[in-house]
């Protein structure tokens, strides 16, 4: 890991409130290098997910530079934001987001939608998706014939599909038990030992944090030491 992924420079973010203006960063400034498994940690409040969509182009920083890739997307809005976050962005919540009435892999394939690939394009990159989060056999199974796991699991292939780069987890095993959890978490692992994924990962459970290379505590919109997780 060298090149920087992911730069964050003197980024400050403040929501106005009625009269009230509530600042939730605080000219924080972050390093992400190409390739590492971060883990964002701090309570309830800190910036976490604020931080986290900053770096994923859900949101614009009031103030400073959010580099990821070396492209400036504090500098996109509209239509080329959205056209860069799905060329270089999969995102993964803690609710997984899926269309009910679709199968597997139609979910899977939502986000290829949007580009030029023609149908057989489409289903043979959804079928190595699948396969790669080990689902190739639920592919025409919809959300409700699937346990949570791989309700889960359905939705990283669809964060997988268009081969980005970067992904984006916003506290996704929250609504799991331990043993998914963890089954969840090793499959993050493998993407990115295995296959490169830089990712970066909301968390409040320590023994999630754990699968990370780094965990990183924020408190108050500002980052406090640095950690390295358990191998």
């Amino acid at each position: 890991m060298s090149e920087a992924m992911v730069q964050v420079r003197n980024a400050q973010k403040a929501y106005v409130r009625g009269r009230q203006t509530v600042e939730v960063l605080h000219g924080l400034s972050l390093d992400i290098p190409r390739g590492d498994f971060v883990a964002l940690m701090g309570p309830s409040g800190s910036g976490k997910t604020t931080l986290l969509n900053l770096i994923g182009g859900l949101d614009s920083p009031t103030a400073g530079e959010i580099r990821v890739g070396g492209q400036r997307i504090d500098q996109l809005a509209g239509g080329p934001l959205a056209e860069w976050r799905a060329r270089n962005v999969g995102f993964v919540f803690q609710f997984y987001n899926l269309m009910p009435v679709l199968t597997a892999e139609r979910n899977v394939e939502l986000p290829l939608l949007l580009t030029r690939l023609n149908g057989a394009q489409r289903r043979k990159s959804v079928a190595v998706a699948l396969e790669v989060v080990g689902l190739a056999d639920r592919a025409r199974h919809k959300p409700k014939e699937l346990s949570g796991g791989q309700e889960q699991r359905v939705a990283i292939a669809r964060a997988l599909v268009s081969d980005p780069a970067l992904l984006i987890c916003d506290e996704p095993t929250g609504d799991l038990d331990r043993r998914t959890a963890d089954e969840i978490l090793g499959l993050l692992q493998v993407l990115n030992r295995n296959h490169g994924k830089t990712i970066v990962m909301v968390t409040h459970d320590p023994k999630a944090a754990e699968f990370a290379n780094r965990i990183l505590h924020l408190e108050k919109g500002q980052l406090l030491e640095q950690a390295t997780a358990a191998a």
